[in-house]
C-alpha cells in the first residue's frame, strides 16, 4: 500500500508540474490584429532591441541603412503624389514665390515609385546633409547648382540622369512628370560609389504609453497659409478612431498616387524662420538655423514651444531640452517669419 501511494503521488506530482510548465511556455500572439486588419509597421512597440531612428518605430534587426531625400514636387498638376506615404519625415518650405515644395526622407521604408522629382533649392540640400542622406533632386537653383557640383552632398540630379535613372511619366506634362524608383537610387549610388549604410542620427521619441497621456491645446484642425490664392494652403485633421493627422491641399486630401491610401502623420511640427527673398524669380533664402518660436502637434494637442537646429537636423525643443516625437510618420511645415505663426496658422 505504501508503494502504491508513493507511486500515485509521484504520478500527481508529475502530472502538476507538466501543467504548470504548459502553462508558462504557452505562447502569446503579440502580432493578433482584427480580421482584416493588417499588422502596420506602427503597431509594433517601443521596447524592440533596435528602433527607426527617424520614426521611433521597433524592429527586430539593426536598422544600418542610410536614408534618401527627394526632392518631390507640389504644383497641383504634380498631385497626387507617389512614395509620400511611405517617407519619415516630409519638409514643406516655399521654393519660390508662393508655391511649396516637399524634401521626402526614407530610411524605414522603401517606395517602389517616388516623384514628381524637382529641382533642388541650398536649404533643402542642407537639411539632406544633416541627415547624412543620399539627395535627390531634378534640376537646381543657382547656389544648390554650386553645392551640389562641388559634391557638398552625395546627390543624384535629374538633368544628369534623365532617361535613364530618371523616367518621364506620359500621363504628366513636364516638368511635372519626372520620376525615379527606389531600386534606380540603389543602382546610381552605386554607380557613383556612394555608401548606402550608415543610418541617420537619431530624434527623440516617447514611448507608446507616453503618447497616451500627451497634454496641451485642443487642435483637431490646423491651417497654413502659405499664398493667397489657397493653392498651396496646408491642412491637418486629427482622426480620433486612428489617432493620427489627415493631410489637405488646398482642401483635397493628400493620397498616395499608385494605392489611393491617405497619408497618415503622428506629428505635425510647424516652424517660423526669416525667409529673404533674392531675385525677381521669387527664389529666398531661408534661415534654418537661428532656431525660434514653433508649433507641435501630436495626438489633437497643440503645443507652442521653440525649433533648434542641431548638428544639421530641426528639432523640437523647450526650455533648451529636446522635446520627444510620438512614435511614426513626420511633417515639418516651415513658414516665414513674417506675418508668423499667429497670422499664418489657424487652429481650431
Amino acid at each position: 500500500m505504501k508503494k502504491w501511494a508513493v507511486a500515485m503521488a509521484a504520478t500527481l506530482l508529475l502530472f502538476t508540474g507538466c501543467t504548470v510548465k504548459e502553462t508558462v511556455k504557452k505562447p502569446v500572439n503579440n502580432d493578433k490584429t482584427d480580421a482584416g486588419q493588417e499588422n502596420k509597421p506602427e503597431d509594433a512597440a517601443k521596447d524592440n532591441l533596435y528602433f527607426y531612428p527617424l520614426t521611433g518605430i521597433g524592429t527586430d534587426t539593426k536598422p544600418d541603412q542610410r536614408a534618401v531625400a527627394v526632392m518631390v514636387n507640389n504644383h497641383p498638376k504634380a498631385r497626387p503624389q507617389s512614395g509620400l506615404i511611405k517617407a519619415d519625415i516630409v519638409y514643406e518650405i516655399l521654393a519660390e514665390g508662393d508655391i511649396t515644395r516637399f524634401l521626402a526622407v526614407f530610411q524605414s521604408q522603401r517606395p517602389t515609385n517616388i516623384g514628381p522629382v524637382r529641382s533642388a533649392r541650398d536649404y533643402y540640400i542642407e537639411l539632406a546633409k544633416g541627415l547624412n542622406a543620399l539627395y535627390i533632386a531634378h534640376g537646381y537653383s543657382p547656389k544648390a547648382k554650386q553645392l551640389l557640383e562641388s559634391n557638398y552632398v552625395d546627390n543624384l540630379n535629374g538633368m544628369v540622369y534623365d532617361g535613364t535613372l530618371f523616367k518621364r511619366s506620359r500621363s504628366r506634362k513636364p516638368p511635372h512628370n519626372s520620376y525615379i524608383t527606389y531600386k534606380n537610387i540603389l543602382k546610381g549610388a552605386g554607380q557613383k560609389g556612394y555608401t548606402m549604410k550608415n543610418s541617420p542620427p537619431s530624434f527623440t521619441f516617447y514611448s507608446m504609453e507616453e503618447s497616451k497621456t500627451l497634454s496641451g491645446q485642443e487642435a483637431k484642425s490646423v491651417s497654413i497659409t502659405y499664398s493667397k490664392s489657397g493653392t498651396f494652403n496646408s491642412t491637418y485633421e486629427f482622426d480620433e478612431t486612428a489617432g493620427k493627422y489627415k493631410r489637405f491641399s488646398a482642401g483635397e486630401q493628400t493620397v498616395d498616387l499608385e494605392t489611393g491610401d491617405p497619408i497618415l502623420l503622428d506629428n505635425i511640427f510647424i516652424i517660423e524662420a526669416v525667409h529673404r527673398t533674392i531675385d525677381t524669380y521669387g527664389l529666398r533664402d531661408i534661415d534654418l538655423k537661428s532656431g525660434g518660436k514653433a508649433y507641435l502637434l501630436q495626438m489633437g494637442k497643440l503645443n507652442e514651444i521653440e525649433w533648434a537646429n542641431k548638428n544639421g537636423r530641426i528639432i523640437p525643443v523647450k526650455n533648451g531640452e529636446e522635446i520627444p516625437l510620438v512614435q511614426g510618420h513626420t511633417w515639418v511645415n516651415v513658414i516665414p517669419a513674417e506675418p508668423g505663426l499667429e497670422e499664418s496658422v489657424t487652429i481650431n
